[in-house]
């Protein structure tokens, strides 16, 4: 059988790139609880299926691994992160829940908590989440945690603090997407335009344009006057992405 470890960094990260995001990262400590053998099978066997997008079976491994060991925290975290994939919020809120209550130093759960708390209206109860987690000294990956932190705080309007934990995340991981396209939004937002195109340019070599990173760039270069640069985005998003949601948006900005 594979250690505890080896199925503790195997679990699923799961991110929702430019919106509300999920991550159960790896951990390093040892959890509070020593799960049952076979409890921790059935989570592999868990993630395995879930992997494969096998989510019946996926399901009921991890409802057999929480039937046998009902404290065993990342099998109730990564059951939650199932049932979000599958839209039964209110049970992966409850497993949330019960995955933080069962081990309180479980980041990774603590993370996800805090996201799903954020999205569902209740910003000041995430971010209690979000610091608990970055609290823990062992945390491998609070790279995650600072990106949820932030756009939580930036959905909320706090433009400044958000800027904080995407400055933290980038510190951890400077070619990170997710924030670096974050910070060049919050630049924007806070009409720092030349820092805007700054971030977002960082993000291209370290990403792939996508529909909305192609948006912020036409909206950051029309902040900036750069028209040659502004049509060069534009066109851009219409070739590539003619169907999508930014396009439509675009097509409105220039009045057609």
């Amino acid at each position: 059988m594979k250690s505890l470890k080896f199925v503790q960094a195997n679990i699923l990260m799961v991110t929702i790139f430019l919106g509300a995001c999920q991550s159960t990262p790896n951990r390093i400590d040892e959890p509070e609880h020593v799960a049952d053998k076979t409890a921790v099978l059935n989570l592999e066997l868990g993630l395995a299926y879930m992997e494969n997008k096998d989510y019946k079976r996926a399901l009921n491994k991890l409802r057999k691994a929480i039937k046998i060991d009902p404290q065993y925290s990342d099998a109730h975290n990564t059951i939650a992160i199932l049932y979000s994939r599958l839209g039964e919020d209110d049970q992966a809120g409850a497993h949330f829940k019960k995955a933080v209550e069962t081990d309180s130093a479980n980041s990774g759960a603590l993370n996800n908590y805090g996201q799903y708390l954020c999205t569902r209206g209740e910003p000041e109860k995430a971010m209690t989440m979000f610091s608990r987690a970055l609290e823990n000294p062992l945390y491998s990956t609070p790279q995650f945690a600072h990106i949820n932190a932030g756009i939580c705080e930036k959905n909320s309007k706090n433009l400044e603090q958000a800027e904080i934990h995407f400055r933290s995340a980038l510190k951890r991981s400077p070619r990170m997407g997710a924030a670096l396209f974050h910070m060049a939004d919050v630049s924007y937002g806070m009409k720092r335009y030349m820092p805007a195109r700054g971030y977002i340019e960082r993000y291209a070599e370290a990403a792939r344009h996508n529909p909305a990173s192609l948006l912020m760039a036409v909206k950051i270069e029309k902040a900036l006057g750069d028209v040659d640069a502004e049509a060069s985005y534009g066109l851009r998003l219409k070739n590539k992405f003619p169907d999508s949601q930014e396009t439509r948006l675009l097509l409105e900005m220039e009045g057609k």
